[in-house]
């Protein structure tokens, strides 16, 4: 195993360190800008910041992985990110916070960008699926121990050291790889338009998958600090929910392989809204009850992108794959970008509890567009399904420089 994955190990060992940045900050920043009496609302925009340099890195960071390589890229997007978590030391006022944020999400998009490309060119038949599982195993689970951090160190500005510090660190495997640069191929897109006529369910569910889970990890520490939850209760449900939804991906692939899409996605619909519900009704009981409803919700928001993905690749035709990936992560970080800022929004005027009411509207308007698709279009059969790709909220593939996929003949 060890030899297997030694083609992607720089980048997997990259990631990893940024990860735990990154989640990390996903919990601390909320926490310091509630400490300085910042309104809900713009601590909601300051997240939307983070989506938003996504989304350009989305539409732009290829260019600079063209232009010098993978791993001169990956070391400028890492120098990046950590130089900016650095400035957040000496100053962590809500504007600057969100100006860091900004490039913090361009430089993360860069990150994933060059580490997918490289997964996919390294990756053949028989070790795509390893890689890839390696790859989301790394993800979730380093996302899940930088919120552990705050269980045992009081939320203050200087733990944005620790963060550029690991970003710093990031950069160092794929500085030292005797690995070559991938090559790059140029992929054709498909527009928007184009993608809503193949799969409206598929589209929707990748733009709701942005809005539902980028308002909830970014708004959750508010909600439970404003409900008296300290930052070791809030580290520990934020490490909870990322762990919970590592575990839900491998059963949920099981069960696509025998249940048609559409219903899959109502089912972990329905997951969600069970959990949002209890939150809602429960909010300020127990911190094990609030765990339990928020891993429920996790596991039925975690997947919508990879069941969106899944269901508009089923209807693509040959060639079209990697295109229409790129699309569809325009809608999830389009999506990501508005989110937090709708939650916050509502969290001002109605208190902690609108970041809830955000999410069950929001999840029984996406069931409701799902029944309704069901009703005007037949389903794709089992046998014609393609490989469910695997749920992520930080962040789904980013394939604009991924080699074609090899078709079978």
């Amino acid at each position: 195993m060890v030899l297997r994955l030694t083609p992607i190990a720089p980048v997997l060992l990259g990631v990893t360190l940024a990860q735990v940045a990154l989640g990390l900050m996903a919990t601390l920043i909320p926490l310091l800008l509630l400490r300085s009496g910042v309104a809900t609302p713009v601590i909601g925009l300051v997240a939307s910041a983070y989506f938003a340099g996504f989304l350009a890195g989305a539409l732009s960071a290829a260019r600079i992985v063209a232009s010098v390589g993978h791993i001169r890229a990956f070391t400028v997007f890492a120098a990046c990110a950590a130089i900016t978590a650095q400035m957040l030391v000496f100053e962590d006022g809500p504007w600057v916070v969100g100006a860091t944020r900004l490039v913090m999400g361009y430089a993360s998009s860069g990150l994933f960008l060059v580490a997918e490309s490289w997964i996919h060119e390294r990756a053949d038949g028989t070790t795509r699926g390893r890689f890839f599982g390696a790859y989301q195993a790394v993800n979730w689970g380093a996302s899940a121990l930088g919120p552990l951090l705050l269980g045992v160190v009081r939320p203050q500005a200087n733990l944005f050291a620790f963060v550029g510090a690991a970003f710093a660190a990031a950069l160092l495997p794929m500085a030292l790889t005797h690995q070559p640069n991938p090559s790059i191929l140029q992929n054709r897109r498909l527009s928007l338009r184009r993608l809503f006529a193949i799969s409206p369910v598929g589209v929707v569910c990748c733009l709701a998958s942005g809005l539902l889970n980028a308002g909830f990890y970014a708004m959750m520490p508010v909600f439970l600090d404003r409900n008296g939850f300290d930052a070791a209760a809030i580290s520990s449900f934020a490490s909870a929910v990322l762990v919970a939804a590592l575990v839900v991906q491998y059963p949920l692939g099981l069960l696509a392989d025998v249940v048609e899409r559409r219903k899959l996605t109502l089912l972990v619909l329905a997951v969600s809204l069970a959990g949002a519900v209890g939150i809602l009704l429960l909010a300020g009981h127990s911190l094990a009850l609030l765990i339990v409803f928020g891993c429920m919700m996790s596991c039925g928001m975690s997947p919508l992108y990879g069941l969106g993905a899944g269901q508009t690749n089923d209807r693509l035709e040959r060639g079209d794959t990697v295109g229409a990936a790129g699309g569809l992560l325009f809608c999830w970080s389009m999506g990501a970008a508005i989110g937090p800022t709708l939650a916050g929004s509502l969290m001002g005027p109605l208190g902690p509890v609108g970041l809830f009411l955000y999410l069950v509207v929001s999840l029984l308007l996406l069931a409701g567009f799902v029944v309704l698709r069901m009703l005007r279009r037949g389903e794709v059969p089992l046998e014609e399904q393609s490989p469910l790709p695997p749920g992520s909220t930080a962040p789904p593939r980013l394939p604009a420089l991924a080699p074609a996929p090899r078709m079978k003949s």
